[in-house]
Parts: structure tokens; C-alpha cells; sequence
């Protein structure tokens, strides 16, 4: 399990590949984001986009899908986040994309209120199959203390 002690500022973890679909980029706009260049080819085509593109917010939910699967699989003991800063869409995402993640972390502070938890900030940095930045933000996340008791030294 990775605790709060356990997160080193400085450290950068890549991770993630999700093949972007044609019909996950339609299905997602119709229900949520139902813009015309997120949901026909001609309508797109008349756009800066040039083709059909998945929204940005379906871009979010891809990289939370990755996300949460890397924390899964580093056991990470996290608590949720209350935000993100700074969230930018760099490049459209296309179907047939692979994206992938690259995460920097900033700085991590223990909570003075709450003994069993600490924050931390980090960027995220997406980019397709080309090596192109599609996405970015800056990310706080909560993670468990591994021993409340402790005095904190952060």
C-alpha cells in the first residue's frame, strides 16, 4: 500500500493507454457533451477540428479511467481530491488516438485538522500516439497517513 510517507516530490510516474473509439466518441457526446463536431463527420469537417473529436470532458473521464486503474494498481491508500487547477486542451483527440499519461509530483503537505491524511499537487500531462500534448492540469489529491499517531514532518 502507498501512503502519504511514501510520495516523493519530484517523482514522475508514466502510465495509461487508451485507445480512443468512434463510437465511445459519439456515445459520450450524445449523452453529454451533444456538439455537432462531437457527433458527425460533416458538421466536424466545417470546423478547426477537421474530423469528428471527442470532447474534452470525454478526454477527462479517459484519463480518470487511467488514473484510477494506476492507482489500483499501486495500491495507492487515496482519499479522493477536491479539484484540479489549470486544466488546459492542448490538441483535439481523435478516434483511433492512444492516449497515455505522464505525472509530475509537486509538493505534498500533511494536514494540520486531519492527523489521518495528507494533500499532495501534481501535473498531469496527457498525449497521443505521437508524442503530442493533448491535455494537461494540475491535480490535489487526498491520501491516508500510514500512522496518524506520528508527528508530522512535512
Amino acid at each position: 500500500m502507498q501512503y502519504f510517507e511514501d510520495l516523493e516530490p519530484g517523482t514522475v510516474d508514466r502510465f495509461g493507454h487508451y485507445q480512443v473509439t468512434r463510437e465511445e466518441v459519439i456515445g459520450f457526446a450524445s449523452r453529454y457533451d451533444p456538439q455537432p463536431f462531437h457527433l458527425d463527420d460533416e458538421a466536424a469537417a466545417q470546423t478547426h477540428f477537421g474530423r469528428l473529436s471527442a470532447s474534452g470532458w470525454h478526454t477527462c473521464a479517459m484519463v480518470m479511467a487511467m488514473v484510477v486503474k494506476n492507482l489500483k494498481a499501486r495500491q495507492q491508500a487515496g482519499l479522493g481530491s477536491p479539484g484540479v487547477d489549470e486544466l488546459r486542451w492542448h490538441k483535439p483527440v481523435y478516434p483511433g488516438d492512444t492516449l497515455r499519461c505522464e505525472t509530475q509530483l509537486l509538493e505534498k503537505k500533511r494536514s494540520r485538522s486531519r492527523p489521518e491524511m495528507g494533500s499532495f499537487r501534481s501535473t498531469m500531462r496527457v498525449f497521443n500516439q505521437n508524442d503530442d500534448l493533448v491535455m494537461s492540469f494540475t491535480s490535489i489529491g487526498l491520501i491516508r497517513v500510514r500512522d496518524p499517531e506520528t508527528a508530522s514532518t512535512d
